[in-house]
């Protein structure tokens, strides 16, 4: 019986040592992880700037945005203002004020606020291809853009459009397709001129993005 007890103790230590090198040996594999996740985000840094007089440059910017902030900004002031100014068309063309049809305007803004979150969550999305695209040739670049600039429209209006059901997705997807089209190639344009690294000055990214984006809107009012 001694020896038996003896030999269930000695299991029960070998269990508890596997366990503790099990243990061990995962802390060291999420270390190692956090560390090649720290030096890939360390060389990505490196290689955004061309030379040390743009990183220096990039050190000088007083209200830096990163990219992901830059495109998610841009994506709510567009996805805000541009269904805005279809819906103030609308409502002015069709006469709706008018005949006191006042509670569809409680459904359009629910539309465009749901529009403006969708483009500011998937404009981080839309940062990250940007950022290999800008890598490109110009006309490349250019050439990619309006496509990535409709599917990220689409995804902005039709989310939007959900809310008028299946004929609000269908149209909202046609129209934020074609103002992403249009204004997605002529922010990056911008953007590329006057980025430091993968940082631009807030100073400078407000009178882009509301410049675009107010253009567009007054050709919207315009048709």
């Amino acid at each position: 019986m001694e020896s038996r007890k003896t030999q269930t103790a000695n299991r029960q230590v070998n269990f508890d040592e596997y366990f503790d090198s099990r243990r061990e040996s995962e802390l060291v594999h999420q270390r190692l992880n956090i560390l090649l996740a720290a030096n890939a985000e360390t060389e990505r840094q490196k290689s955004a700037f061309h030379s040390e007089k743009e990183r220096a440059e990039a050190q000088l910017l007083k209200n830096p945005l990163n990219l992901e902030k830059t495109f998610s900004y841009f994506g709510l002031i567009l996805g805000t203002l541009a269904p805005a100014s279809i819906f103030a068309k609308f409502a002015i063309d069709s006469g709706m004020l008018q005949r006191g049809e006042v509670w569809i305007l409680g459904v359009l803004f629910i539309v465009n606020l749901i529009s403006a979150i969708v483009g500011y969550f998937s404009g981080k999305l839309i940062a990250n291809s940007v950022r290999e695209i800008e890598k490109y040739p110009w006309w490349a670049m250019l050439l990619f853009l309006p496509f990535v600039g409709m599917l990220w429209g689409m995804i902005s209006g039709g989310a939007g459009g959900v809310v008028i059901f299946l004929f609000g997705a269908f149209f909202g997807a046609i129209l934020g397709g074609a103002v992403g089209a249009a204004a997605l190639p002529l922010f990056v344009i911008f953007h590329r001129l006057l980025k430091k690294g993968e940082m631009i000055e807030r100073n400078h990214f407000l009178p882009i993005a509301f410049g675009i984006t107010l253009t567009i809107c007054s050709f919207i009012f315009g048709l």
